[in-house]
């Protein structure tokens, strides 16, 4: 059986429960279309830092974040209910690029296949 740290056990059951209480607890419609995809945890658990990532423009990212930063302190206390663990770390939310980074890695594939494709037909 592969061992793997505490913090790496943590980060994913913070993950999972966190997901829950922003769909099913937070009233704040800025930030119900967003999506928990990681938890990085420091090595002494006192810090959580969560990413999410959310479709939209700017505005609503701003929104989500905002909304997010105000809904903190109560996400907090329902994950201190909810996990047993002497301290519950403190949570910081971080916009997740990644997938809007894969998004333009996509299309830059999708704009040099246009471009082989015109490439391929001219030459015939």
């Amino acid at each position: 059986m592969k061992n793997y740290p505490r913090s790496d056990r943590v980060s994913s059951k913070i993950r999972e429960e966190i997901s829950k209480v922003i769909m099913r607890e937070v009233k704040d419609p800025r930030v119900k279309n967003i999506t928990i995809t990681a938890v990085k945890m420091n090595n002494d658990l006192r810090q959580a830092r969560v990413y999410y990532c959310l479709g939209g423009d700017e505005h609503q990212r701003q929104d989500a974040a905002i909304g997010l930063k105000k809904a903190a302190g109560f996400i907090k206390r329902e994950m201190a209910s909810r996990l047993d663990l002497r301290y519950m770390p403190d949570i910081r939310f971080h916009f997740d690029e990644s997938f809007d980074e894969g998004s333009r890695i996509d299309q830059i594939f999708k704009q040099i296949k246009q471009t082989e494709d015109q490439s391929f037909d001219e030459t015939i």
